[in-house]
């Protein structure tokens, strides 16, 4: 597996990861599955500023990862927030994992030391759309829960909550 910078070119592949996301899952609180034009300018902004990384498998992409704006007001420029998306069969093997190990090393050699990831959880039980999955990823890398907003996004007709995790690095 390859972990290589992300390309506009790459925009409808790395959508066709994302979509499923929003359209199944409370993961992302998007309703809407943006257009590949809208994804190409979101990937376009990103690396204006920040690593956007792909892993890539026999010439096909099985995940990426990003760093974006952490907060605007210049005292935060040292620390960002991460998302990240794997193919749904790519699940489980590693990708992930790898895609943060060459993220984190990026980051940090340009002056990064605070990781922010804003995740979304099921207020009770994991139900069909949402489970712990992604904080429980998270805290395996060495993230700490720091916050949670209770009850702040609705989705599928229910409401979801949100936690930060943060890592120093």
């Amino acid at each position: 597996m390859e972990i290589r910078s992300a390309k506009i070119s790459d925009a409808e592949e790395l959508l066709s990861i994302y979509a499923p996301y929003v359209i199944d899952t409370a993961i992302t609180f998007e309703y809407d599955v943006p257009t590949t034009e809208e994804f190409r300018e979101r990937i376009e902004n990103t690396l204006k500023k920040y690593p956007y990384l792909c892993a890539v498998e026999n010439g096909k992409i099985l995940g990426y990862a990003y760093a974006t704006t952490f907060k605007e007001r210049a005292a935060y420029q040292w620390s960002v927030e991460l998302s990240i998306y794997v193919e749904k069969k790519a699940r489980r093997q590693g990708v992930g994992r790898k895609l943060y190990e060459v993220l984190e090393k990026e980051l940090k050699k340009s002056g990064i030391s605070n990781l922010y990831a804003c995740i979304a959880v099921p207020v009770q039980e994991a139900d069909e759309y949402l489970n712990f999955d992604s904080e429980n990823f998270h805290a395996r890398l060495g993230f700490k829960k720091v916050g949670t907003f209770t009850k702040c996004a609705r989705k599928f007709g229910r409401f979801y909550s949100m936690i930060w995790m943060e890592k120093f690095i």
